[in-house]
């Protein structure tokens, strides 16, 4: 992966990692957090969105959306198993 591809590969976790905090209201990881949440939230949307027939398109937008789905997802977990 070349230097531009990794930092918008950053900067698409970092941005979904931050929406899914603003969603989901009160999980906020600090910008590393976010983009933890970010990238691992996408990996997360790449298996759970196929299997249930969702389709989103291409681009950044839609990477970002993508991701921002999947980071909702895996706070709304972590939330489930913080409480129990």
């Amino acid at each position: 992966m070349d230097p531009m591809g990794l930092l918008i590969f950053l900067l698409i976790g970092a941005i979904a990692g931050w929406l899914a905090g603003v969603i989901m209201k009160g999980f906020g990881f600090g910008l590393i957090g976010n983009i933890i949440v970010g990238i691992v939230g996408a990996f997360v949307a790449g298996l759970v969105l196929p299997a249930i027939g969702v389709s989103i398109g291409g681009g950044i937008v839609g990477s970002i959306i993508h991701a921002t789905i999947g980071a909702v997802i895996l706070l709304f977990i972590i939330g489930l198993v913080r409480r129990g």
